[in-house]
């Protein structure tokens, strides 16, 4: 009996994954609950085990190829398997969306082309536009209104390429007019919808293969940290403030700290008090912990403190999540912290704890160097830079002494974030972080 698995509903409004790679190949035996692919969504990358045990028939989905919820991903021969039917794993079909009925349009075919689809301004207000976040952005990115693209992908969906194709049609030079006519002037004569700021489009380059060069795909992490770095450049006016911070004090402190966190199996970084004072300052200055609404045209204040930790892993850099950090001691954030990075680095990390950030902390630790300017985590509005900390010579009172000494650095979406209120809030992580009694005066 042949079994069609399909990318099942991993919820959080995924719609499709991306297939990193593939654990199993075809003709190999399978028992139950073996991990057998590894797929990437806007959120994280999942491992998916087999719902049966049997042999590998098919493979449906080449690995680095896009694959949309409820479509094909391999196909097992459970003949002989004495497997149980699968429940739990039974492949998420209910979830797809029926197919959309086909709108009328109109075609205009240009030779050597492919029809340029129009929508009525009456039909795109009242279409229900199936798309990724992803897609959706790209085509607030090209300027055009996604509910007037009609889509390729399964029941309607709008794919990136969807969009793409849209926009050079956008661009292209017009055509003489055909039957298409009354469409057009219909819209031309409907209210017209307020358009994105149209941004800079990415032209794709070609570069010259030499014998002696080696290629890799631009795929999996990579690529999404690629479009994440992109999106936040493009959508975000982008600015950075820069401050010596004198942790003299708090250097001595951790060190007596640190036998009682190790007497309760906790390591005791400088991280938990950097995540303390950032918290601190957001409380104080809380529109560095918020987002804009662009759809909507409204700052969204956040309640929440979850403070995203960039952290260096073999796949590529990603940004764990330690949930309500104000909340937590200094101990507590100490303790969630390790295994939270752990799993980042291993690539065990759900979904839940590799997105939902509110503010980002950027720290290289011992290579943080004298200064950077860390890319802000879109859609948040700020990240903080954290770098080396050194005995550096300064003046105290008239006199030269030897401190210890780092810099922070804040980056800012200029914006949303006024300078003088960015400086504001480093200032007060920075009188925290020198005098870091004040830490447990605080009510967080």
């Amino acid at each position: 009996m042949a079994l069609e698995f399909r990318l099942p509903d991993i919820g959080e409004g995924v719609v499709e994954g991306e297939i990193v790679r593939w654990l199993v190949k075809e003709g190999d035996t399978l028992r139950e609950d073996q991990p057998m692919v590894e797929v990437m969504t806007d959120k994280a990358t999942v491992e998916i085990p087999t719902p049966r045990a049997g042999k590998v028939s098919k493979l449906m989905v080449e690995a680095g190829k896009i694959c949309a919820v409820g479509q094909v991903m391999i196909v097992i021969d459970t003949d002989g398997a004495g497997s149980q039917p699968a429940t739990t794993h039974q492949p998420a079909t209910t979830h797809q969306p029926a197919p959309a009925q086909p709108a009328p349009v109109a075609a205009s075919v240009v030779s050597g082309s492919a029809p340029v689809v129009t929508v009525s301004a009456a039909e795109a207000a009242g279409r229900k536009v199936l798309a990724t976040p992803a897609t959706r952005q790209l085509a607030r990115n090209f300027g055009i209104d996604i509910r007037t693209i009609v889509g390729s992908g399964p029941g309607g969906r709008i794919t990136r390429d969807d969009v793409r194709r849209a926009s050079a049609e956008k661009s292209a030079p017009p055509v003489a007019q055909t039957k298409a006519a009354p469409v057009a002037q219909a819209m031309e004569s409907a209210p017209a919808a307020p358009k994105p700021v149209a941004l800079p489009q990415i032209v794709p380059v070609s570069v010259a293969v030499h014998p002696e060069d080696e290629r890799v795909p631009f795929r999996g992490l990579r690529k999404k940290i690629a479009d994440n770095m992109v999106r936040s450049k493009l959508q975000t006016a982008d600015f950075t403030y820069v401050e010596e911070c004198d942790v003299t004090e708090l250097v001595a402190l951790r060190k007596r700290a640190q036998k009682r966190a190790a007497e309760r199996g906790i390591k005791l970084s400088f991280l938990p008090f950097l995540i303390k004072a950032v918290v601190s300052g957001l409380k104080k200055y809380p529109i560095l912990n918020s987002t804009l609404d662009t759809e909507k045209d409204e700052i969204v204040l956040r309640k929440s403190y979850h403070i995203g930790v960039a952290a260096a892993t073999d796949a590529g850099l990603m940004v764990p999540v330690l949930r309500n950090a104000d909340r937590m001691s200094l101990f507590q954030i100490a303790a969630a912290l390790e295994p939270l990075a752990e799993r980042a680095r291993t690539g065990k990390a759900s979904r839940e704890e590799l997105s939902g950030s509110t503010f980002t902390i950027s720290s290289l630790g011992k290579l943080g160097g004298v200064l950077a300017t860390p890319v802000i985590n879109f859609p948040e509005v700020a990240v903080l830079g954290v770098h080396k900390i050194k005995e550096t010579p300064v003046v105290r009172d008239g006199q030269i002494v030897i401190r210890e000494i780092m810099n922070l650095s804040i980056s800012l979406d200029h914006r949303i974030v006024d300078g003088y209120e960015g400086a504001l809030f480093l200032q007060h992580v920075i009188s925290m972080l020198e005098d870091p009694t004040l830490m447990f005066m605080e009510l967080v």
